[in-house]
């Protein structure tokens, strides 16, 4: 799959969901607040994976067809990292919901101790 190019003046969104060009391209999603993305090199993702652990109540589920997926995954919100803008692939797979954005925060907060 091809990388499209950025637009000029083009920055990810908060609750945007994109593939990340790491050792194989992998989803995440946006977690940094806009005003960081568009001027920042670097952006605040939550990472997602297909598989689920029970044991780790701090991984939201996120269904097929949400913010562009294609399977059941999870939100790891216990492993918030920064990456740099540049390993975005372009375009976004797409958004997710207020509601779910919200439900990942949260587990965030619990994940860092921000309760």
């Amino acid at each position: 799959m091809r990388r499209a190019a950025s637009p000029l003046g083009w920055f990810p969104k908060r609750g945007e969901i994109y593939l990340v060009e790491l050792d194989k391209p992998r989803p995440a999603i946006i977690h940094s607040v806009d005003q960081l993305n568009r001027h920042s090199l670097d952006v605040c993702v939550v990472g997602i994976t297909t598989k689920q652990h029970i044991r780790f109540t701090m991984r939201v589920p996120l269904r097929a067809k949400e913010g562009g997926l294609d399977f059941d995954c999870w939100a790891k919100c216990d492993q918030v990292t920064s990456i740099e803008k540049r390993l975005l692939r372009h375009p976004a797979l797409g958004a997710l919901s207020a509601t779910t954005l919200a439900r990942i925060e949260e587990q965030v907060r619990v994940a860092l101790g921000l309760l």
